[in-house]
Order: structure tokens, then sequence, then C-alpha cells
């Protein structure tokens, strides 16, 4: 296919590649996504997905919460796809400097990835909002109802919920990381979640390449797209 064709001698040339992704990653390792006709948000459900993912309802209904975080968001069994594996593999040669993600799976950091900057957090990661104690994804999982730490305090997990705002330190990461690529790959998102999205802005590099199933407001901007799937264009690299 000439357009991988294309994407090969674009990452060929390149030696500071950043990857900028969203849900579509993570779709062909089993994880739903939000917006797609059979993600998340057409699911049917007490409440909306965005309602019961706000920091308001995280207040006034934790249990309810953690009943949608732990069935829907929860998910032992994922596994890193091929696109994972490419973007590990990419770092591993020099090539890539960073991936920026809008997941929360922590999928590029078991394939292998070390330059990660998670902008929406981690289901991985999950605090004690009353002494600071760290708790992983399992503990969280074989819980019941509000899940609470040895001192008492309510669990929150390391998530950037609707009306949180992002962590300024992982948006400087990222917009630097961004700023310095001569190549930004754009890979399964929509590109409809801001701030986030607007970390594109911030590309001053050489070639912007756009792989997505749907339209993105960037297409009109790439000097690459093609509309199919992350992994198996990445995985033909």
């Amino acid at each position: 296919m000439d357009e991988i064709k294309r994407l090969k001698e674009l990452v060929d040339r390149s030696s500071r590649i950043v990857f900028f992704g969203g849900a579509g990653v993570s779709t062909e390792s089993g994880i739903p996504d939000f917006r797609s006709t059979d993600g998340l948000y057409h699911q049917q459900w007490k409440y909306p997905p965005e309602t019961i993912l706000s920091h308001t309802f995280y207040v006034q209904h934790t249990e309810e919460f953690y009943r949608f975080y732990r069935e829907k968001l929860l998910l032992p069994d994922a596994r890193p796809n091929a696109a994972h594996r490419k973007l590990a593999w990419l770092e591993k040669e020099g090539k890539l400097t960073a991936v920026v993600t809008q997941n929360i799976d922590g999928l590029h950091q078991a394939a292998g990835s070390r330059k990660v900057y998670e902008l929406h957090g981690s289901v991985l990661r999950n605090y004690c909002q009353k002494c600071g104690a760290f708790y992983d994804a399992e503990y969280i999982r074989t819980t019941q109802g509000v899940p609470r730490c040895r001192c008492g305090g309510v669990i929150k997990p390391d998530v950037v919920l609707y009306e949180e705002g992002l962590d300024s330190q992982t948006m400087r990461g990222a917009t630097e990381a961004i700023s310095q690529a001569d190549l930004l790959i754009i890979g399964g998102t929509s590109l409809a979640v801001y701030p986030a999205a607007g970390l594109i802005d911030y590309f001053r590099g050489d070639a912007l390449v756009v792989i997505n199933k749907a339209p993105t407001p960037r297409d009109s901007q790439a000097d690459l797209l093609i509309q199919g799937s992350i992994g198996e264009a990445l995985s033909r690299l």
C-alpha cells in the first residue's frame, strides 16, 4: 500500500518521533472507547458515562462511581496490541522520543514504552485521599463498595475526571516533546477532548501523520492521512 510505504519513509528519515494517541489505540486490546457506535457512551447505564466520570458525581455518588469504574475501566485481561508493541520498539531503536496518550490503561508501559505522558492519569495508580497511601488496580478490583485505606480514608483513582484539571507537570512534558518532534503521528483519537487535543498546536516539525478510522479535525493538515486500524498500519512498518 502506498500509504504504508510513505509512512515508512517518514519514520525512516525521522529521529524525534512523538506519538499522540487515544482510545482507538486500545480498542484492539478489547478496551471499549468512548465515542464510537459501540463505545461506552452508547451503552446503557443508569447515568451517562460522562456524568459518572465527573468529579461532582465521584463526590456525590462515590459507590455508584466505583461500580462503573470496576466494571468498565478495570480490565485486568487486556494486553498490549501491535500498535503498543511497535511504538515500544521504535523507542528502543532511538527513533521515538515520547508517547503522549489520553488512555488510562497503562498498556504502553506494559508493552515496554518508557517515556509515556499519561494526560488523563492511570487506573493502575490509586491513592488514599487522607494519607496518600498507594493502592494498585488489583486491590481496587477486589474490594466492594467504596474502597478505603487502612487509615480509613477513601481511595481515589489517579485518573483525571471531568471537571478536573490535567497535571501541569505532565502537560509541560508532553508540550515539550511535541514541540521538539520532527514527526508527529496522531493515532486512534477523535481529537475531540480538550485541553489534550490542543497540544497538537505545539508541533512545528517536518511532517504530521493522522491514522484513525473516523475523520478528525486535523485531517486537512496532515501530510499523510491513513483511515484505518492503527495497529495494522504500525505493524507493517
